[in-house]
């Protein structure tokens, strides 16, 4: 029996790019009992379903989820973003978003560790008088010391793991006093239970400046939900492109299933015409080979993946050319 793990293709490009994960996966050698479902703008748009609770009960008895892409044009802002995503993020509890970027002629080799499931994205806010010229519109940013603090310690247990053991927090302690405090306070407190870890803090904005001036100063980067959010696509864009950008939402608690997704979004303008990068897909599915105990596996998908500059063509082209490599 090979492991259970649940399917969204999802929108756009989403079902082009998982199926060449899946492809690579099998070629791997690796067994998964897979279950698809139907989600998305797409089906939003068709019935109005976004993302039931039979279907996220369902969810809690499977090993893990592999997402591709969610987004479709007519969709309002917000509705599938705040319905499916973040809903999967709240309720199975995925409080790390893990994104590892690596592109040695970038000298970057990197992972943002980025607190998942606070900060502005849980919804606290509201509107006043809206559509007049007193409307007054709220968005509060909730930061708890144990989600914190759980993020934290997740980011130096993995930088005392990798060969440098640094982990930099990257924040706005200079402005967003109170989260920034906590989080300060919280990396510091920790800290000191990592000897081994040597650590530095960046404002965002200088990180901003880094990440591309000079980005192999950093080994793990840890950060808040929003900054987070916004630093990993700079990550992308500066680690070869967003269409080798992977990611995993991770529960490490194991208490449900994590779900793995590729960075980019649903590209609906090319959506059908074999043409978009399905490396970033099948980096995610190594990433959830890691966290599924078949790590041998994964570590042959990412070297297959490696030499970025070679793996060209059409979307079929270059997963048969992963596939390719991991049989030599």
């Amino acid at each position: 029996m090979g492991h259970q793990v649940g399917i969204i293709g999802g929108d756009g490009i989403g079902p082009e790019v998982i199926a060449e994960a899946l492809k690579v996966v099998r070629a791997a050698g690796v067994q998964l009992d897979t279950v698809e479902y139907d989600l998305g703008g797409t089906r939003y748009l068709r019935d109005g379903t976004i993302l039931p609770d039979e279907i996220l009960e369902e969810w809690r008895g499977l090993d893990a989820l592999l997402l591709g892409a969610v987004g479709t044009p007519g969709v309002p802002p917000g509705v599938i973003e705040r319905g499916l995503l973040l809903k999967m993020r709240f309720e199975l509890d995925l409080y790390i978003n893990q994104r590892p970027f690596l592109y040695p002629p970038n000298n970057v080799d990197m992972i943002v560790i980025r607190e998942n499931t606070e900060g502005p994205y849980v919804g606290e806010g509201g509107v006043l008088r809206k559509g007049t010229v007193h409307e007054v519109a709220t968005q509060g940013s909730v930061n708890t010391r144990h989600g914190v603090e759980r993020c934290v310690r997740y980011a130096f247990a993995l930088a005392d793991s990798r060969p440098r053991r640094h982990l930099t927090l990257v924040h706005k302690t200079n402005v967003l006093t109170f989260a920034g405090d906590l989080w300060d306070r919280t990396f510091s407190e920790v800290a000191v239970e990592y000897p081994g870890v040597s650590t530095n803090y960046h404002h965002v904005d200088a990180a901003c400046i880094y990440f591309v001036q000079s980005p192999e100063q950093y080994d793990v980067v840890v950060t808040d939900n929003l900054f987070g959010d916004i630093l990993t696509d700079l990550g992308g864009a500066v680690s070869g492109g967003i269409g080798f950008a992977s990611s995993g939402n991770l529960n490490p608690a194991r208490t449900g299933p994590s779900m793995f997704e590729p960075v980019h979004g649903s590209a609906p303008d090319i959506a059908g015409q074999d043409k978009a990068n399905p490396v970033a897909a099948i980096l995610s599915a190594a990433l959830m080979l890691d966290h599924l105990g078949e790590g041998a596996a994964a570590d042959r998908v990412r070297s297959a993946c490696a030499d970025t500059a070679t793996i060209t063509g059409s979307t079929r082209e270059v997963g048969d050319l992963v596939v390719a490599r991991l049989s030599h």
